[in-house]
């Protein structure tokens, strides 16, 4: 098993930021494939925010691009997300793929950290 936890949420006011992380952590030697971010607003289903692979490549929504970057530091990921809008409201979940002992691979998902936009 692979915890995900995830820090950063918070209530800001439209065009603020704010910068979410996760920390991934087991007590099995593990690997992480891919790591990153989904989001899901009340009534809707979990959408895809960005994700980071092993091999660098990073996959975003549209809505990200240009708005929020998608960092990795080994077993850690991070969102720095600007310019924020009411749109932006919503839970955000850090998710990993990762390789557990050699042998499982499984997708992880954190509780998730609530990120709130208004005026």
């Amino acid at each position: 098993q692979v915890q995900l936890v995830e820090s950063g949420g918070g209530l800001v006011q439209p065009g603020e930021s704010l910068r979410l992380s996760c920390a991934a952590s087991s007590g099995n030697i593990f690997r992480i494939k891919v790591m990153g971010w989904y989001r899901q607003a009340p009534g809707k289903e979990r959408e895809l925010v960005a994700v980071n692979s092993d091999d660098g490549s990073t996959r975003s929504a549209y809505f990200a691009e240009g708005r929020f970057t998608i960092s990795r530091d080994k077993n850690a990921v991070y969102l720095q997300m600007n310019s924020l809008r009411p749109g932006d409201t919503a839970v955000y979940h850090c998710y990993a793929r990762a390789v557990v002992a050699g042998i499982h691979e499984n997708d992880y998902w954190g509780q998730g950290t609530q990120v709130t936009v208004a005026s």
